[in-house]
């Protein structure tokens, strides 16, 4: 059944809906029609009209296709942003979901220390096999170090673990395989054991079944945990966050990986409430040994001054306020809250309190809850600033992570993650821009993308740190580092493609001139392109000045000597323009009658490649280019300058001999001194490798009989 959605006329629509009814058989209707029809021609405008229906039909189904592919494209980009979005917000769940529960057990603690046998009851009920005596304690403790240690024996290099740590104990184990996290390319297979207080990771030796090497031991304190979520064929992975450096590691299946990361983040906590617990025991008063009893009566007198010192320095501070008692829990909803900078004003307003307060016992114990919140808000705040959040927002969705860790007086680690979080995002920048078939557009476009960040986080950084000096040098680190990226694009595209000098020249000058916008803020990196380039460019002259040389030996072999017939007026004026623009303004006298010129093809084909290159090297030249420069020219003159005082050796027919010396004469006194001229402009001083192979090429002139020629 054929479906149209256009006709013309009355026909056209009869013929439309004959088609579309759903019990129409194109057998039927074509005996029908050839029945009725009178002849041939009927037939063929039948025909027609069915095969113009047919073309409608089509535009108008291409048409739909189209809008329909449009729309395909908005909705898959819109689902996209939402699910960058829902990952986020999985991520704020589970950090609030976090501090709810490290709230819920600081509470618990702090209702256990009120009431010992409540504690003792809870503690029995929520652990069915806690200890009955301390026999029992040391028998369960010493089987788990035993089972660590059979295991560990196992991994070569870790013999000096277990004595250093004697409460050690193994909670978890398995088989991991370790993906490279830039390209997601598998590295190694590694076993990993968790312990009550790290993670142990190691490799997994290749000839030898159940044997492993040492690899990498990581505190729990500050290891996190981040899911991975499926992408086939990439699936069942997690990541390990150890600052600076991170870490994606592979399950055997769902089940395995949903293990580690509960059994990861249970342990975690159990280590996080131990240390806080250890912390608290020892904040707690220790009752002072009693001093001797003393017969000295005037003893008596110093004491009770002593006693009554500390007891008037503790009167001055005044803790009892409602502000300061509601502090930590204030803090612990600033941070579940993510009001950052309502956590660091309190902070600030407590210092600001506690100033020029005495340190008494009570002010240590205020210290030790408000520390351990500010390191909950670090490590937020730390989570903010690194390359696995959104990139999307730019330098400025960065600037209240960094001010409030620099508020809490940590900018240099404020600046670090500042500037990785930059680096990350110029390099996802740059991996996002599609190559395009025209090199000089992708490097326009790649330019364009990378000194915009440049100078978009130099602006930040400037407004984020602008009174921390000390930061400002690394800046100029990363900046450099960040060019060493751009550049390595940059030759890729350029320069390993084989482009001609021209395009690599213009390409140069395009990264040049973007370059030089970074001076609008202070900063000048023209060197360290330069430094970067200038193997790629010394290599591109190299190999442009051979192909120069063997184009011009090719044509000195099949050379005769012979005048040139441009054979039109219009080829003879083309010839007097290039001419011009290579600089040779006195072409004319070279010229004959009607189209002839009074010189060699091979003279003038190669006065126009030398002067295409010269100009092509001086947009690429910079002082550590010079001898480079210098010698390809040179190299590229000794060239002709031998084929002729060869010809002028060998050739024995006078006329031909006369033409010779005036393509000679072309060559010295004309050809010469405008390299040397437009060398000298082009660099800013004289060549004196250039002045020595003329002088050397008017020696030869003068006596042109002779058997040497020029090397």
């Amino acid at each position: 059944t054929m479906a149209l959605s256009l006709g013309e006329g009355g026909g056209g629509s009869r013929l439309r809906r004959q088609l579309e009814s759903g019990g129409f058989a194109a057998g039927e209707y074509v005996k029908q029609l050839s029945q009725q029809s009178d002849g041939d021609r009927d037939l063929q405008e039948h025909r027609q009209r069915i095969q113009a229906l047919s073309e409608e039909t089509a535009q108008s189904l291409k048409r739909n296709v189209y809008q329909n592919y449009r729309q395909f494209i908005e909705t898959a980009r819109e689902i996209s942003y939402l699910e960058s979005e829902m990952y986020q917000l999985s991520h704020i769940l589970t950090e609030q979901k976090g501090i709810m529960e490290a709230v819920t057990q600081a509470l618990l603690l702090q209702a256990d220390r009120d009431d010992p046998a409540l504690g003792a009851r809870r503690a029995a009920a929520a652990d069915p096999f806690l200890p009955l005596s301390a026999k029992d304690a040391a028998a369960s403790e010493e089987g788990r170090q035993r089972t660590l240690t059979t295991l560990l024996e196992k991994v070569e290099g870790c013999r000096d673990l277990l004595p250093e740590s004697p409460g050690k104990y193994l909670v978890y184990n398995g088989d991991l395989v370790e993906y490279d996290a830039d390209h997601m390319a598998q590295i190694q297979r590694v076993h990993a054991f968790l312990m009550n207080d790290c993670l142990l990771v190691a490799t997994a030796l290749p000839n030898r079944r159940g044997a492993y090497r040492y690899d990498a031991l990581y505190p729990l304190d500050g290891l996190a945990v981040v899911n991975v979520k499926d992408n086939p064929p990439m699936k069942d992975m997690f990541k390990l966050l150890m600052f600076p450096e991170s870490r994606i590691f592979q399950a055997e299946n769902a089940k395995i990986k949903k293990e580690w990361l509960e059994v990861l983040e249970e342990t975690k906590r159990n280590r996080a409430l131990s240390e806080k617990r250890r912390l608290e025991q020892e904040a707690l008063p220790r009752p002072a040994p009693t001093p001797p009893e003393s017969t000295n009566p005037f003893d008596e007198d110093e004491e009770e001054e002593e006693e009554e010192e500390p007891s008037a320095e503790e009167e001055v501070v005044d803790l009892s306020l409602e502000w300061i008692q509601e502090l930590p829990e204030d803090l612990d909803v600033c941070i579940a809250q993510r009001d950052f900078e309502g956590a660091v004003d309190l902070l600030d307003k407590l210092n600001e309190y506690l100033g020029d307060k005495p340190v008494s016992q009570p002010v240590k114990e205020l210290r030790a809850k408000v520390d351990e919140r500010v390191r909950q808000l670090t490590d937020v705040l730390v989570f903010e600033l690194s390359p696995d959040r959104s990139l999307r927002g730019g330098p400025r969705a960065t600037r209240r992570a960094v001010s409030q860790l620099i508020r809490l007086g940590q900018s240099t680690k404020a600046c670090e993650l500042f500037l990785k979080n930059r680096a990350a995002a110029v390099q996802t920048a740059i991996r996002q821009l599609r190559i395009e078939g025209a090199t000089l557009l992708y490097i326009h476009k790649l330019c364009h993308v990378f000194f915009t960040s440049l100078l978009e986080t130099a602006r930040e950084f400037e407004t984020d740190f602008a009174g921390n000096n000390g930061c400002y040098s690394a800046f100029v680190v990363w900046a450099r580092s960040s060019m060493r990226m751009f550049v390595d694009a940059f030759s890729k595209q350029v320069f390993d493609s084989k482009e001609s000098l021209s395009t690599a020249a213009e390409c140069v000058k395009v990264a040049k001139e973007h370059c030089k916008q970074l001076s609008e803020i202070g900063l000048d990196l023209t060197f360290i392109i330069h430094a970067l380039l200038v193997k790629d460019i010394k290599g591109a002259l190299q190999s442009y000045k051979d192909i120069i040389i063997e184009a011009t030996k090719h044509r000195n072999s099949e050379e005769m000597w012979r005048k040139m017939n441009l054979m039109t007026p219009e080829a003879l004026g083309k010839l007097r323009e290039e001419m011009r623009s290579c600089g040779v303004g006195n072409f004319d006298q070279y010229t004959g009658d009607d189209c002839w010129v009074n010189l060699s093809y091979t003279i003038v084909a190669f006065t126009k490649q030398t002067m295409a290159f010269l100009e092509e090297a001086l947009k690429l030249y910079f002082p550590e280019l010079h001898m480079v420069l210098l010698e390809s020219l040179v190299e590229i003159i000794l060239v002709a300058v031998q084929h002729v005082d060869y010809s002028l050796r060998c050739e024995q027919d006078p006329e031909k001999k006369a033409f010779i010396r005036q393509n000679a004469s072309f060559l010295y006194e004309t050809v010469l001194p405008v390299v040397e001229k437009r060398f000298e402009e082009g660099v800013g001083k004289p060549a004196k490798q250039l002045q020595d192979l003329r002088n050397a090429s008017r020696l030869m002139r003068v006596n042109p009989e002779s058997t040497t020629s020029v090397v």
